[in-house]
């Protein structure tokens, strides 16, 4: 089918004879920008051109994160007392992801669903087309992923891991492995649920907090090619590149390194599996610290990265900020292997479990990664936020990556044994200095081994989430204060022990308890200090 003019108007209907997820756009041309905006009277192209990338500079010299954005919309916090802190996070088992919200003053668990959107967003969810089948919705965010990534074919998914199920079930077989930089969470536990194990391939420095390089996300070449040698290429069932990284401090990769990589599984026929939820920020670090890259535009960097992947997936909670998720190639085999699973799992082809509305908002997202004061803000709020707490001698992750600030357990805590779990035990005592919750990312959020003993983590780290455009600086100079009283009452702060462990992914809805009495410890040297308990 070829677009009307208007690549993003309601009018956009498909040719009924065509494959619903194939490429909607002329083969004799790619789409442009005037295609996708043409038609959308709010969206226009100059509130999505990543032409002007200058960033201001302070003449006081000063280093601020500067909000391109004017704030519309807001929502009401509350702060409850360090009393009624201590029986909501005894009531959610230590465990913060059980907390209740409305307990909750700052809201750091996560970057996923909570990202601040556009008022190009808001104002696209109302054109939605909510057909069940062959919805015009689709085809808009489908012409705004074939802009930005240039891939043939779109699957929809109602977020990120979905498509790792998707993509695990397609290409993982018992006795596989899969060789990432780092694994996530639930991509991990897809692989095993498969049957696959997981191999992870970042140089041992990248495990090192205070160890400074660029791009410690970057696979070990070396270690690549020997694992690969080792496994034998008929059976590993794809190689991985997660960009950033999550779980070892939202650290980036180098496009110079997805290049070898792609070199490297082009040569031996191995399948490259790219995860681009956290593709934003890693964008932003591609663009100011790789210096061959930096007279590239964003939109340009981000189809070189695709071009060198065979499959790219994202959770659109994270990239897009809004609620959903897909998977796109220009490979048909391996587009016609995925998508019997998606009407299987997630709902019909065009829409597979999102809604429309959240699809609008989607496709406008997703254009607007390509703008550089859009993708720049977590990063520059998360530098911020580090530097204030290492002036207060916090350790964190070095450098400041995406995602959030990560706090360093391991020196943070010293005393308390990783058996214990002593990033569980540090966000549950930063909830109780704070209100402030966050997100455990060491053995905690591992599964133990197959004999029942700890798989201890390579890292212990508490990650602060910063959502795009969503806290102030005022917020980000409160929550270094609270963990700079914590840091130098850091002794007082014990284990925890499961009260209620799940076999798998634990740390979502597992329960725990102190190994001591240090939380009422803690609580009376806050209420000591902060009459107010506030």
């Amino acid at each position: 089918m070829t677009p009307s003019k208007q690549g993003l108007s309601s009018d956009l209907t498909p040719d009924p004879s065509s494959n619903p997820t194939a490429n909607a756009a002329s083969p004799n041309r790619a789409l442009t920008l005037e295609d996708i905006n043409a038609d959308f009277s709010l969206v226009n192209t100059a509130a999505i051109s990543p032409d002007s990338e200058q960033t201001v500079r302070f003449f006081s010299g000063e280093s601020i994160p500067l909000e391109m954005h004017r704030v519309t919309t807001v929502k009401r916090l509350y702060l409850i007392d360090a009393d009624e802190r201590a029986k909501a996070i005894e009531g959610a088992g230590y465990n913060t992801f059980l907390l209740d919200n409305r307990d909750v003053f700052l809201d750091m668990l996560t970057d996923s669903g909570v990202n601040s959107m556009s008022i190009f967003q808001q104002a696209a969810m109302q054109a939605a087309d909510d057909a069940y089948a062959g919805s015009a919705t689709f085809y808009r965010l489908k012409n705004a992923l074939d802009y930005v990534f240039g891939k043939e074919y779109f699957l929809p998914a109602h977020q990120g891991r979905a498509c790792e199920n998707i993509i695990a079930q397609s290409f993982v077989q018992p006795g596989t492995a899969v060789i990432t930089n780092y694994h996530f969470t639930t991509t991990k536990a897809h692989i095993l649920a498969n049957g696959g194990s997981v191999i992870e391939v970042v140089p041992e420095t990248s495990y090192d907090p205070s160890f400074e390089a660029p791009f410690k996300g970057d696979m070990d070449l070396d270690l690549l090619a020997a694992e690969t040698e080792r496994v034998g290429t008929e059976n590993i069932a794809f190689v991985r590149i997660e960009a950033g990284t999550n779980l070892i401090g939202g650290q980036p990769v180098s496009l110079a390194n997805m290049r070898a990589i792609s070199k490297f599984c082009k040569e031996r026929g191995l399948l490259l599996v790219f995860d681009a939820s956290l593709l934003a920020d890693n964008l932003y670090f591609i663009k100011t610290r790789e210096e061959a890259e930096h007279g590239k535009t964003i939109h340009e960097i981000v189809k070189e990265i695709a071009g060198l992947m065979d499959i790219i997936y994202f959770s659109a909670r994270k990239l897009g900020c809004a609620r959903g998720g897909g998977i796109v190639t220009s490979d048909l085999a391996l587009h016609e292997k995925m998508q019997p699973l998606v009407p299987l799992y997630e709902g019909f082809l065009t829409y597979g479990g999102m809604s429309v509305r959240e699809m609008e908002a989607i496709a406008i997202g997703l254009l607007e990664t390509c703008d550089f004061h859009v993708i720049s803000q977590t990063p520059i709020f998360v530098e911020a936020l580090v530097n204030l707490l290492e002036a207060k001698g916090v350790p964190c992750v070095k450098p400041a990556g995406g995602l959030g600030a990560h706090l360093d357990a391991m020196r943070f805590v010293d005393h308390i044994p990783q058996e214990e779990y002593p990033a569980g035990a540090l966000c549950a005592a930063v909830y109780l200095a704070s209100g402030i919750r966050n997100m455990e990312r060491g053995t905690l959020s591992e599964e133990r081994n197959p004999d029942g003993t700890e798989h201890l983590s390579n890292m212990e780290l508490v990650r602060m989430a910063v959502p795009k455009r969503a806290f102030t600086l005022s917020q980000l100079h409160v929550i270094a204060d609270r963990i700079g009283w914590l840091y130098e009452h850091r002794k007082l702060i014990g284990g925890l022990k499961f009260t209620d462990e799940p076999e798998q992914l634990r740390f979502f809805f597992g329960r725990l308890k102190p190994t001591s009495d240090w939380a009422e410890k803690l609580l009376a040297a806050f209420k000591k200090d902060m009459p107010s308990g506030v």
